[in-house]
């Protein structure tokens, strides 16, 4: 079990939860007719900033291929 509260690897865990948490919230907002369009567009936003991070985190933990 990974000890270290900050490493990268437990950080890419966290975001990978908030990214799933923000679709399951937009998918629930987007069904109900009461939405606020600005907040949904607000919460669209968000879960593509934690996708363009993770895939940062991603490519940083990942070895580089050998040529």
């Amino acid at each position: 079990m990974d000890l270290d509260l900050h490493s990268p690897t437990r950080r890419l865990i966290e975001l990978r939860i908030e990214h799933a948490d923000l679709d399951d919230l937009i998918d629930r907002s987007v069904a109900d007719p009461r939405a606020d369009e600005l907040s949904l567009r607000r919460l669209k936003k968000r879960r593509l900033a934690l996708r363009d991070l993770i895939a940062r985190l991603e490519a940083a933990l990942e070895p580089p291929e050998p040529a």
